[in-house]
């Protein structure tokens, strides 16, 4: 018998404004340019949907577009973060309040995770209060570079490289984070602050399968993909 994802909570980031896939972006988010049949975030939504029991998603750019989209695919909820940093809902929304771990990805994210797996991994290293999920680099998509010891995070570097880079996936536990971090808008200064104190921990386990959607060519390429 298949055992149970017990993390019910998956957060998918959609409020940016996609400036490197215009002119697609200038009409319509980003999470709603085209993949497959139907969209980006569709196809996150339904992924997420078969395995978490509640999907959330912060809107921004074109949110009203945004937010009628995702309510057709029957999210839990959505936070309006226009204007704001790509961490900011962590401190200044009812996020803030949940004392359990929630999976948080991007819209772009095209991948197959083993959730079980990443979840056994969290719970092993102790339920820390933000875990990244590394990938090994992929050529051509831009990353940020983890140097760790022990899973736990000592550098993250654009330039100088290792053998796995941030993929836009992690476990994060809001209110331990509210307790323990200075309220920020940005994901890179909320990390750091948790390098400083030796509580950023990275994965032991990678997603099956990831493509991330950055520019235009990132599109032609993964339309080009078997999938």
């Amino acid at each position: 018998m298949k055992k149970k994802i017990l993390i019910k909570d998956a957060f998918i980031m959609a409020a940016g404004r996609g400036v490197r896939l215009r002119p697609l972006t200038f009409k319509i988010p980003k999470g709603m340019v085209k993949y497959k049949q139907n969209t980006l975030i569709s196809n996150g939504i339904k992924k997420l949907k078969k395995q978490i029991k509640n999907v959330h998603v912060s809107v921004g750019y074109k949110g009203p577009i945004l937010a009628k989209h995702v309510i057709e695919n029957k999210v839990s909820s959505i936070v309006n973060t226009e204007g704001k940093g790509n961490c900011w809902w962590i401190y200044n929304s009812m996020f803030k309040f949940l004392n359990r771990p929630m999976f948080v990805l991007t819209c772009d994210n095209i991948t197959n995770i083993n959730f079980k797996k990443i979840e056994n991994d969290y719970i092993n290293l102790n339920s820390p209060a933000c875990m990244l999920v590394p990938v090994s680099p992929v050529e051509g998509l831009d990353g940020d570079y983890i140097f760790y010891k022990k899973n736990i995070v000592q550098k993250l570097s654009r330039k100088k490289k290792s053998d796995i880079y941030c993929s836009g996936i992690q476990i994060l536990n809001p209110m331990k984070l509210n307790k323990i971090t200075k309220p920020c808008e940005d994901f890179n200064m909320l990390w750091n602050q948790l390098i400083k104190t030796k509580k950023l921990y990275v994965s032991n386990c990678t997603p099956i399968k990831w493509f991330t959607v950055d520019k235009i060519n990132d599109l032609k390429r993964l339309r080009r993909l078997k999938n």
